[in-house]
């Protein structure tokens, strides 16, 4: 078993911690929407890997029993994975800014200070 078999897996999970990190240790909003959007990524990347066929071909009628034929299934649900995640990428900006009107700044330790204060 050669390590390179599995770069795919190491890519994945690295940008899976690269995400969660910011999202735990990342205080500004904008920050952490960020990594929620690389964290996605690599979900995504996992699923489109795992979703592999090898010596696959398209799900088209060929001649001949002997043929491999991929799943298209988990490509489908994928795109729709980033429809959803630009949306929430969407609503998590549009809250980051309303966040910023009404307590004028992103950073979540000084909106928690404001919230005590008052």
């Amino acid at each position: 078993m050669n390590l390179l078999d599995h770069f795919n897996y190491y890519v994945v999970i690295t940008l899976m911690m690269v995400g969660f990190y910011i999202i735990m240790a990342r205080n500004n909003l904008v920050k952490k929407v960020i990594g929620l959007n690389i964290f996605q990524a690599a979900v995504i990347l996992m699923y489109v890997t795992m979703g592999r066929v090898h010596d696959g071909t398209a799900p088209i009628l060929a001649d001949g029993p002997d043929v491999v034929y991929s799943n298209p299934l988990p490509q489908v649900l994928m795109l729709t994975a980033i429809v959803v995640g630009v949306a929430t990428t969407a609503l998590g900006l549009a809250l980051v800014v309303r966040i910023q009107e009404n307590y004028g700044t992103i950073e979540e330790d000084e909106i928690r200070a404001l919230e005590d204060a008052s």
